[in-house]
């Protein structure tokens, strides 16, 4: 199967305002995240399934790869929010492989560094923090069964959105 793992788009800076859960796309982001889909649609990519973080930036980055017909509606997966838990999202994984085709394609938009330390456990089996996502940027790994060493699964993508737009 392959895993794309998708960074939220540019969002409302940090404030006392606004909770962190909270922060929107801002506009900017909006735009180039629908472009960053629109690409990955033109190239033949399509999900299975899209699930996101339940923060409201990565919401809405996960809607926009609906809307621009990735995938069906997105699923909210509080593994994927900042303070997720790596071993849980990675069990969830194991079942939904189980449950699907070998080459199903499913979507995690998520947050950096989760993101890139998740990339990192899949592929290396130890997290680094050497893989960085960029706002609106993927990475795409194709993963073996999850049941076999880190080493079996292969990184096939990680860009940024410039290079998708």
């Amino acid at each position: 199967m392959d895993l794309y793992l998708f960074r939220h788009g540019i969002a409302a800076e940090r404030s006392e305002l606004i909770h962190d859960a909270e922060r929107p796309l801002v506009a900017k982001g909006q735009r180039r995240t629908r472009q960053v889909a629109k690409r990955l649609r033109q190239i033949g990519v399509q999900f299975d399934e899209i699930v996101t973080s339940p923060l409201l930036r990565a919401q809405q980055t996960a809607d926009i790869l609906h809307e621009e017909k990735l995938g069906d509606r997105p699923i909210s997966f509080p593994p994927l929010a900042p303070t997720g838990s790596f071993v849980e999202g990675l069990e969830w994984l194991k079942e939904w492989q189980n449950r699907h085709q070998e080459f199903a394609n499913l979507v995690c938009v998520g947050h950096q560094p989760n993101l890139g330390n998740w990339a990192e456990q899949l592929l290396w089996g130890q997290m680094g923090d050497r893989l960085v996502v960029k706002k609106a940027g993927i990475i795409g790994i194709h993963l073996d069964r999850l049941t076999k060493p880190a080493s079996c699964h292969e990184l096939f993508l990680l860009t940024s959105p410039k290079w998708l737009i």
